[in-house]
C-alpha cells in the first residue's frame, strides 16, 4: 500500500513539472516594435509578461542602450505590463537595444528560460558608409603636385566628419568638398604635395554618413609623389591670326647670345600670342614670367583656369589689352622660372621681336585733296595738294569765289587704306570723317560749310590720275570767301576710322596759303 502511494506522489510531481514548463515565464509582447521609428516623441517602451513578474527582479535585469550607451529611466507597472520611461527624450539617428537577462523571475521564483533581446532605431537608414574607391589608388604614383584626393562612398557622408576623421601622413592641410550628392569627398591640398615622398591616407571607423551611422572600420591607403626631374622648355611661340592661322615666330637666339632676336613682321592688330611648352606647366608662372616691352600689357585668355585651380596646361594664349600702334616695334620676353607639375623650372629666357606692320591693320592716312578752281564751270581746272605740299598757294580767288558770297563747291579727299586678305581695300568711315574734318584759317581767309559726303556719283567722275589707286571721298558744301590773306589748314583730327576697324591715332593736316 505504501509503495502504491509513493508511486502516485512521483506521478503527481512529474505532472506538476510539465505544467510549469507549459506556463513558462516570458515576455509575450513589447513596444515600440522592431524597425525604424520617426516620431520619437510618441515612442513608448513597454514589456508584457506571461506571468505576474517580480518587479524588483525585472528592473534589476532590464537595460536599454542607445548606440551602445546606457539609457537611464524610471519604471511604471500595471499588473503584468511594465513601462520604461527614459529620463530624457530618445534621440534621432540612434540604434536602441532592449535587454532583459534570464535571471528575471516571476513572484513565484520562476525565471525566464533565456535572455530577452530586441531592438529598434530612430535612424532613417542604418546602412554604414562603405568606401567604393579611393584616388590616388593604393601604391600608385602621381606626378601632379596639386592632385586632389577623391573618396567615393556608397551613401552620402557628412562634411564635418571628413575634417575630424581623415588624416594624411606626412601632414597636409587643405579643404574638403562634397560632390555627387555627398557620395564623393574631394580633398584639395593647400600646398603642392612634396615630390619623391610617400603619403598615407587614413580615416577612422567613426567617419559617419548623413544619418550618423559610422563606417565601422578604419581605412588606409598609400601613394607616392612623382620622380620627374626634367625641366620644362618652350617648344615654340606662334602668332594666331583672326582667321585662326598659326605662324611660328622666330626668336633668333636667347638673350646673351651672339645672334640678336630676329624681327617678326606682319603683326596684325587682332593677332594673339600662343606659347607651347614641352609638358604641362603652371599657368600662373607662365603669366608671371611673360612680359612685353614697348606695348600695352598682355592678357591671358584662359586665365579663368588659374583662378579655378586648373591652370596646368602646355598651351597658353595671350592677347593685348589694347591694340598695338601701327608700325610700332615691341618685344615679348619669357624669363626662366616657368614651373611644371613636379615643380621643375625652365632654365632659358626667350625673346621675340615684333614689328606691327600687318597690311590689314594699316590706319587710314590722308594723302591729298582736290578742289575746283572755278566751281560750277563746265570747263574748269582743279587744284590738288598733298600732305607734302607745305604752304602751297590755294587759288581761291574773287574771280570765281566772290567775297562774302556763298558758293557751292566740293572737296575731294584721297586716303591710303588697309588691304584685306582678299585684296579688298578698307573704306573710310563717313561719320568719322565728317565728325573730325574742319578747315582752320588765319585772318578769316574763308569759311567752308560742309553739306554732304559722297563715296560715289562724284562731281567729277574721273579721279586725280596720280591718286587713282587711293580711297576717294567727296564733301560737298559752300565756301564764303573774303578778301583777306593767310594760312589755310585742312585738318582731320585723331581717331579717323575705316571699315576694318582701324583707327589713325594721329591728327592729319594739309597746310596751305591763300
Amino acid at each position: 500500500m505504501k509503495n502504491k502511494l509513493y508511486i502516485l506522489l512521483i506521478i503527481i510531481l512529474f505532472n506538476s513539472c510539465d505544467i510549469l514548463r507549459i506556463s513558462q515565464f516570458e515576455i509575450i509582447s513589447w513596444t515600440p516594435g522592431n524597425g525604424y521609428h520617426s516620431n520619437i516623441e510618441n515612442l513608448v517602451i513597454t514589456l508584457n509578461f506571461s506571468r505576474v513578474p517580480d518587479m524588483a527582479s525585472v528592473e534589476r535585469n532590464f537595460s536599454l542602450t542607445g548606440n551602445g550607451n546606457p539609457v537611464k529611466g524610471t519604471f511604471l507597472w500595471d499588473g503584468r505590463k511594465m513601462t520604461f520611461v527614459p529620463v530624457t527624450l530618445l534621440e534621432i539617428n540612434t540604434d536602441y537595444v532592449i535587454n532583459v537577462a534570464a535571471d528575471a523571475h516571476d513572484i513565484k521564483g520562476l525565471s525566464m528560460d533565456e535572455t530577452f533581446t530586441c531592438d529598434f532605431t530612430t535612424r532613417p537608414d542604418n546602412s554604414r558608409p562603405v568606401l567604393l574607391s579611393c584616388y590616388p589608388e593604393m601604391y600608385s604614383e602621381i606626378n601632379d603636385p596639386r592632385t586632389e584626393v577623391k573618396l567615393v562612398f556608397s551613401i552620402p557622408v557628412i562634411l564635418g566628419t571628413l575634417y575630424e576623421n581623415v588624416s594624411f601622413t606626412p601632414s597636409m592641410t587643405g579643404s574638403w568638398r562634397l560632390e555627387d550628392s555627398g557620395k564623393m569627398a574631394v580633398f584639395s591640398p593647400a600646398e603642392p604635395w612634396v615630390q619623391n615622398r610617400q603619403y598615407e591616407i587614413r580615416f577612422t571607423a567613426m567617419l559617419a554618413n548623413i544619418n550618423g551611422m559610422n563606417a565601422g572600420s578604419d581605412f588606409l591607403s598609400v601613394f607616392t609623389t612623382g620622380t620627374d626631374h626634367e625641366a620644362p622648355f618652350l617648344l615654340y611661340a606662334k602668332r594666331i591670326t583672326k582667321d585662326g592661322n598659326a605662324i611660328t615666330l622666330d626668336a633668333g637666339g636667347f638673350i646673351g647670345a651672339a645672334v640678336l632676336p630676329i624681327e617678326n613682321r606682319d603683326w596684325e592688330k587682332d593677332d594673339r600670342l600662343l606659347l607651347v611648352f614641352s609638358k604641362p606647366v603652371d599657368g600662373l608662372t607662365v603669366k608671371n614670367n611673360l612680359s612685353v616691352e614697348d606695348a600695352s600689357g598682355l592678357v591671358m585668355e584662359n586665365s579663368s583656369l588659374i583662378t579655378e585651380g586648373k591652370g596646368n596646361n602646355n598651351e597658353f594664349i595671350f592677347k593685348f589689352g589694347s591694340v598695338p600702334v601701327y608700325e610700332s616695334r615691341f618685344t615679348f620676353r619669357l624669363k626662366p622660372g616657368v614651373k611644371d607639375l613636379s615643380g621643375n623650372e625652365s632654365k632659358n629666357e626667350y625673346i621675340y621681336r615684333i614689328f606691327a606692320d600687318g597690311k590689314n591693320s594699316k590706319p587710314p592716312v590722308l594723302k591729298g585733296i582736290r578742289i575746283p578752281i572755278a566751281s560750277g564751270k563746265s570747263d574748269q581746272n582743279y587744284f590738288c595738294a598733298g600732305t607734302d605740299s607745305i604752304f602751297k598757294n590755294i587759288p581761291i580767288t574773287d574771280e570765281y569765289y566772290p567775297s562774302g558770297v556763298s558758293i557751292q563747291t566740293w572737296i575731294e579727299f584721297y586716303f591710303e587704306t588697309a588691304e584685306g586678305s582678299d585684296g579688298e581695300k578698307a573704306l573710310i568711315d563717313q561719320f568719322s570723317l565728317m565728325e573730325l574734318f574742319r578747315i582752320e584759317t588765319s585772318n578769316n581767309v574763308f569759311t567752308f560749310f560742309p553739306r554732304q559726303i559722297k563715296t560715289a556719283d562724284f562731281s567729277v567722275s574721273a579721279p586725280y590720275s596720280e591718286w587713282n589707286y587711293l580711297e576717294r571721298l567727296e564733301i560737298a558744301g559752300n565756301i564764303v570767301n573774303s578778301t583777306n590773306y593767310g594760312l589755310v589748314i585742312f585738318h582731320i583730327g585723331a581717331g579717323l576710322k575705316d571699315s576694318f576697324g582701324n583707327k589713325n591715332e594721329s591728327s592729319q593736316k594739309i597746310s596751305l596759303v591763300k
